[in-house]
């Protein structure tokens, strides 16, 4: 076998052997991620399961009875409906999310399609605005906005938790950047048969944007359905009490009842998981064709 043959076999082995390996280090580090990841979350799982003896009583040292309880116990369940009225937060929070979906939807996307097709003065300077406001933290902005609505009388209603977070700047740039994306030809094909603006954006534009619709809405929703700092604010009474400050009743003057808080915190964790996961195709989809993928 001729020499360069030989050498050439040994090089292509060495490169398949490092290709191997660099691949098993990569699957190994995000075994090693996800585990980390999925820890807390499976630990507050199975301890809504449990009474609060049996928490700590495998707590320390961590074994497989952390994660496994000796039996199911669905009273922490139970009493989170029957004696802690959870199902108020849990539909205000719903109610919540979903109305900000809907109206944020509709206002951002008209926003975004502004600033994708149309030239008007001080343009740049209003979507570098928008884009500043990603680094403004909301607590600095937390006593204007106070006042502000409780100016309007909107103090302990759910028009004074909506229609403050109504306006995205996150929601605006997705749209944006993936109006941009659809041919300026099918927009003015459309106008020179006589469709106006919003025929235009409702039967053209929205029909080829379903993934940046769908990613817009995840992010409204999460964000809406995590909130705590303004709900808190702005929602005093139980009757208008979202998920997030509900979670804080669970913590008494004198002691923490463990496994309702576990309970609620799984019911609070799967609901955004539960929506997220039969549209994650879509999701991906418009954060690769929104600039978002790095």
């Amino acid at each position: 076998m001729p020499r360069e043959s030989v050498g050439g076999d040994l090089i292509s082995t060495r490169e398949s052997f490092t290709r191997v390996w660099s691949i098993t280090a990569v699957y190994a580090m995000l075994i090693v991620i996800a585990v980390l990841t999925l820890f807390p979350l499976i630990w507050m799982f199975s301890s809504s399961f449990r009474s609060d003896v049996e928490i700590f009583e495998y707590n320390n040292p961590v074994s497989y009875k952390t994660f496994v309880p000796d039996r199911l116990i669905l009273q922490s369940y139970r009493n989170l409906f029957t004696l802690r009225d959870f199902q108020i937060p849990l539909r205000n929070t719903l109610i919540v999310s979903l109305s900000c979906i809907l109206i944020g939807c509709g206002v951002n996307g008209i926003a975004g399609f502004a600033f994708a097709k149309f030239d008007f003065k001080l343009k740049r300077v209003l979507f570098a605005l928008i884009m500043l406001s990603f680094m403004i933290p909301f607590e600095s902005l937390a006593i204007p906005l106070y006042r502000l609505v409780s100016g309007l009388g909107w103090i302990d209603t759910f028009q004074g938790i909506v229609v403050p977070t109504i306006a995205d700047g996150l929601a605006i740039f997705l749209f944006k950047q993936f109006f941009e994306e659809i041919p300026n030809g099918i927009i003015d094909s459309a106008r020179i048969d006589g469709a106006s603006t919003i025929t235009v954006l409702l039967k053209i534009v929205v029909p080829l944007s379903v993934p940046a619709v769908i990613t817009a809405g995840l992010v409204i929703f999460v964000t809406n359905w995590s909130a705590f700092v303004w709900p808190l604010i702005i929602a005093h009474s139980p009757p208008h009490r979202l998920i997030q400050v509900a979670l804080t009743d669970f913590k008494l003057e004198h002691a923490t009842l463990w496994s309702e808080l576990f309970a609620a915190s799984t019911i609070s964790t799967l609901i955004p998981i539960l929506l997220f996961l039969p549209f994650q195709r879509y999701y991906v989809a418009g954060v690769t064709s929104s600039g978002l993928k790095g």
